[in-house]
């Protein structure tokens, strides 16, 4: 590893030794193979590496929406691997949100019906002062009754960063949120991410592809084959292409 992070750090989320199977036998796919990682408060990790490295699977154990095979996955101090059905459910309702490549909003609903379904959902009324926050920080106070055809791709894209803060999750995980946008709502999309985290403390952890969005997060984790490779805090764009070029050469003549 290059660096590694101040001592000071509380983790909002961890896993250990997390392994991650698909198939059996000759089929046998191991998308994680034996992860640890701990997921600091109040920052903002990318998780990058070459297609099918298992960042993607990282992140749904880590937000609980995919089990491991093995391994342990923490939320605070909760272990995902000691709580039933209904609690986990309850968790990811209340203190995970998600960010998802595709926006995932229901199209008969407006853009604020949209933003506060998981807590019509969960029975909960938002936080006035910090509804409006969040409607002020992402830009759409005059989009609040549009429907999602009637928003711009940026826009939606909003909504659902929206959505995922309106609870004040522990944690807000993001799946490629800027890979179905263009450079410039990409460029607002990662914005406002940073500034929640910047502003408001969040903690988000974002799998990329793309070098120019990891390198405003405050570090970078590399994945390759199902295990962490190497990390980088304070990215530049440079030192991230150089580190992927470097995995992609790599896993190219291992396979």
């Amino acid at each position: 590893m290059t660096t590694t992070a101040p001592p000071a750090r509380t983790a909002a989320a961890r896993v250990i030794e997390l392994t991650k199977v698909y198939g059996t036998g000759d089929a046998e796919v191991r998308a994680l193979d034996g992860v640890t990682l701990d997921l600091y408060e109040g920052e903002f990790t990318a998780v990058m590496g070459p297609s099918g490295s298992g960042k993607s699977t990282l992140m749904h154990c880590c937000a609980a929406l995919d089990d491991a095979t093995s391994g342990e996955v923490f939320l605070g101090d909760a272990s995902l691997s000691q709580m039933g059905d209904k609690t986990l459910t309850k968790l990811r309702r209340d203190q995970v949100g998600f960010v998802f490549q595709s926006f995932n909003l229901l199209p008969t609903l407006t853009a604020e019906e949209n933003i506060l379904l998981p807590l019509s959902i969960a029975g909960r009324s938002p936080e006035k002062d910090w509804y409006r926050t969040v409607i002020d920080t992402v830009g759409l106070a005059d989009r609040l009754k549009h429907l999602p055809k009637e928003l711009s791709g940026g826009q939606q894209q909003r909504v659902a960063v929206a959505r995922a803060l309106a609870s004040r999750p522990a944690v807000v995980f993001a799946d490629e949120p800027t890979g179905n946008l263009d450079s410039r709502s990409g460029a607002e999309v990662l914005g406002l991410l940073r500034r929640s985290v910047d502003e408001f403390g969040q903690t988000i952890v974002m799998v990329t592809h793309d070098p120019v969005a990891a390198a405003i997060t405050d570090r970078v984790v590399f994945l390759a084959d199902g295990r962490i490779v190497d990390e980088l805090r304070e990215p530049t764009r440079e030192a991230i292409l150089d580190k992927m070029a470097g995995l992609t050469a790599r896993y190219e003549l291992e396979h």
